[in-house]
């Protein structure tokens, strides 16, 4: 047996077989599912339109970039403040007003038509001026910092008990203990699976491994301790078909200063996204002994246009802003899984899901404890790929203004995501997006000051 065949992995244009399509196009729904489904609570919009919208958009973008890039499509965080700002909901987990969802719509519709802006122009300018804005330095701390400030959310599933099991005082502190058994059974297992499933079928889905054992647990504890964990009646209705509330856009010139400018912040954590996937889907390769090249970081512009087609196609149904999904890419690395087909199946298994209930039921009933253990290493995972980042293009950590752009996008991320958002003269900036744009803006500031001692020095 050659060296090449003991590769495990798929890389973008190789598909699966049937069954195997759909095992991993079902781990990937799974890491999507949880943080799509919370932007879709606190911003108010209706929960089966948005898993519908995050499905309908992935499809797009596969086909409008050719299937060339291996991306999810999900609901984005950058944009929740912007969104609650027009939509007001009133408690989480209770849609807000037909009429404030759709101003909202208009504003994300028109920042889709910002990013398809950007692809077009970075589409007409070279990778070598494209990496002088976003050079490693830049793109590198804000994929670390992206894992890193979601590190309370994936502790928070678990301790949280209070909420997500309805404890009582009396009972907080075993639920609490208990919710720590079932987190960590699920983390290291899903560890030691990656680890240690090195051949077949079983070491491409460690994640669903893992959370499968962790869902056992949970069960055995409901049974045992009365505490229930495991919620089938969450997300569910009577019916076992119905339809998800669409909603048309409506012109609103406050949603569209509120929402639009979003999309400039978002494109450097596009790119960091963008740059892993390269990364890791040519070392891949390389095991594979292959010896096609895959140049995913220069779709960059085809990139950023899909990501606008995907705000604007969740928008015109009534969906909220998305971006390419780092627990995704997460998935891919730990699994070596890079199969457009995959992405594919997932897309088309979640719109179904959106439309029958007793499907989105069984993943609503996915213990938080379960979420949590699993998000730990997914989270810490796209912290690494940063790091992974700055190591592939040589990134000198001796250099001053290397380190100054790197400190201060690493502190104003996670202080602001510390803190919740950055109160900025009256107003609450993003933390990741604020992040970027300044380290942007402080390179920019050393490529020009770089422009004018050559300039001058050459007169001289």
């Amino acid at each position: 047996m050659t060296e090449t065949k003991k590769i495990m992995g798929y890389l973008p244009d190789e598909t699966p077989s049937f069954g195997k399509l759909l095992l991993f196009a079902l781990q990937q729904i799974v890491v999507m599912f949880p943080a799509t489904v919370l932007v879709a609570l606190l911003t108010g919009f209706h929960v089966s339109t948005t898993i519908f919208a995050s499905g309908l958009a992935t499809l797009c973008f596969i086909l409008i970039t050719k299937k060339k890039i291996p991306l999810y499509y999900g609901s984005s965080f950058s944009y929740i403040t912007a969104i609650v700002s027009i939509t007001i909901p009133n408690q989480n987990g209770f849609p807000a007003p037909d009429h404030l969802i759709s101003a909202a719509q208009f504003g994300i519709i028109l920042s889709g038509l910002i990013s398809i802006g950007v692809g077009l122009l970075v589409r007409k300018i070279s990778m070598e001026k494209i990496e002088k804005v976003l050079p490693a330095t830049v793109t590198g701390p804000i994929a670390l910092i992206i894992g890193l400030s979601l590190a309370g959310s994936a502790l928070g599933n678990i301790v949280n008990v209070g909420q997500t099991v309805q404890a009582t005082v009396e009972n907080f502190q075993l639920a609490q203990n208990l919710s720590w058994i079932i987190g960590l059974v699920t983390l290291l297992a899903t560890v030691f699976f990656s680890v240690y499933l090195k051949k077949g079928t079983w070491s491409q889905i460690p994640i669903l491994l893992g959370l499968l054992l962790g869902y056992v647990v949970a069960l055995i504890i409901d049974y045992f301790s009365g505490i229930n964990f495991v919620d089938f009646t969450l997300g569910g209705s009577d019916s076992f078909f119905s339809i998800p509330h669409f909603t048309l856009p409506r012109p609103s010139w406050e949603a569209t200063l509120a929402i639009m400018p979003i999309a400039i912040a978002t494109i450097p954590e596009s790119t960091a996204h963008l740059y892993q996937l390269d990364i890791y889907v040519n070392k891949l390769a390389e095991e594979k002994q292959s010896k096609k090249k895959y140049k995913i970081a220069d779709r960059l512009g085809m990139n950023l246009i899909g990501d606008g087609l995907g705000d604007i196609i969740s928008g015109a149904i009534g969906g909220p802003a998305g971006t390419n999904y780092g627990e995704n890419i997460s998935t891919m690395a730990i699994t070596k899984n890079y199969s457009i087909g995959v992405l594919i199946a997932a897309s088309i298994i979640t719109m179904v899901l959106a439309f029958v209930n007793p499907l989105s039921a069984a993943v609503y009933s996915i213990p938080e404890a379960v979420i949590g253990g699993l998000s730990v290493y997914l989270f810490g995972v796209i912290g690494a790929q940063g790091i992974t980042i700055m190591v592939d293009k040589k990134v000198n950590l001796f250099d001053s203004r290397n380190l100054s752009i790197i400190a201060t996008i690493l502190i104003i991320g996670l202080g602001g995501s510390i803190i919740g958002n950055i109160p900025f003269f009256g107003i609450e900036l993003p933390p990741i997006a604020t992040a970027a744009i300044f380290g942007i803006l402080l390179n920019l500031i050393y490529v020009f000051t770089d422009h004018l001692k050559g300039k001058y020095c050459k007169k001289a």
